[in-house]
């Protein structure tokens, strides 16, 4: 196995970590928030658009089973990266559609991958989503921890 992390916003974290947890090769996953200026926030906290957080997934997955690109495919087709701060009914910058890098490959990877998909016209809007280093990922809540998959039983 060859363990590798990787940390997407697209939106309310329980969608998104729903779509990355069916992908064979993700080992696990965890909702949180990062990219804030606030040490160890809470759900209200970053609800309160003070923090500036954006909700994300963190997703360990092994590379010899699914790629970082493929997993870029993911994030690209699970929501709209031309609408800045906004997610269906859910708007403000913790809605934020951002990549975090963990390293060099995934920046350059992201950052192609964008391009390409630029290129594509597939949005007839521009893309806004952010390429941005990973900082400090906080967890979110137990609650919100597969909230999806909670609904459903």
């Amino acid at each position: 196995m060859e363990i590798q992390k990787a940390i997407f916003a697209a939106g309310c974290f329980w969608g998104v970590e729903a779509n990355f947890r069916k992908i064979d090769g993700v080992i696990s996953t965890r909702v949180g928030y990062i990219g804030g200026s606030f040490t160890n926030p809470t759900y209200k906290d970053v609800c309160s658009h003070k923090t500036g957080h954006a909700e994300a997934i963190e997703v360990t997955f092994d590379s010899s089973k699914v790629s970082y690109d493929e997993l870029l495919d993911v994030f690209w087709s699970i929501h709209d990266p031309t609408t800045l701060n906004r997610q269906g009914p859910d708007f403000g910058t913790q809605y934020r559609s951002a990549i975090f890098y963990i390293n060099s490959e995934q920046k350059e990877k992201a950052l192609s991958s964008k391009t390409k998909l630029e290129a594509s016209k597939r949005f007839k809007g521009s893309i806004v989503t952010q390429i941005v280093p990973a900082s400090e990922f906080w967890e979110a809540e137990d609650y919100h921890q597969q909230y999806v998959e909670k609904r459903e039983r």
